[in-house]
């Protein structure tokens, strides 16, 4: 098989496993640090900058921590990348979350959750889809 071929085929096979979600599910609060674990070591392998890596680890745990404190049945995250950005789904069985909301007075004891996420990522989503609710978070890679 000539060279150009074999890199064709490699770089179709990259592309393919890339755009491929690792998935972890999580039901309880002991399961926040494998959660983090998992995003961290996929976001790294995805090549997410080290810092950029410690914001997503945030969100996903601020979504997560939501998800366990608001909902029933635990959750679900879906990590992949997709051209030059990192994409990550929160999944769970709770309502429509309302975005774009000011950050909380600094004497409030809760409701920082959600800006957070809106200030460490690149963008956010929320989606219906017959799986349940998914916040979407984007990073530049």
């Amino acid at each position: 098989m000539p060279s150009d071929r074999r890199e064709a085929r490699k770089l179709t096979e990259q592309y393919a496993s890339a755009r491929i979600p690792d998935t972890m599910a999580y039901q309880a609060a002991t399961d926040l640090h494998a959660l983090r674990a998992f995003v961290c070591t996929g976001a790294l392998a995805r090549g997410l900058p080290p810092h950029r890596v410690e914001l997503l680890t945030l969100a996903v745990s601020e979504l997560a921590t939501n998800t366990l404190q608001h909902t029933t049945g635990g959750g679900r995250v879906r990590l992949w990348a997709e051209a030059d950005q990192l994409i990550c789904d929160v999944v769970d069985q709770g309502p429509m979350r309302a975005f774009g909301r000011d950050m909380p007075p600094a004497d409030a004891v809760r409701g920082r959750g959600l800006a957070i996420v809106e200030q460490v990522c690149d963008e956010v989503a929320v989606l219906a889809e017959p799986e349940g609710t998914v916040v979407r978070i984007r990073l530049g890679l």
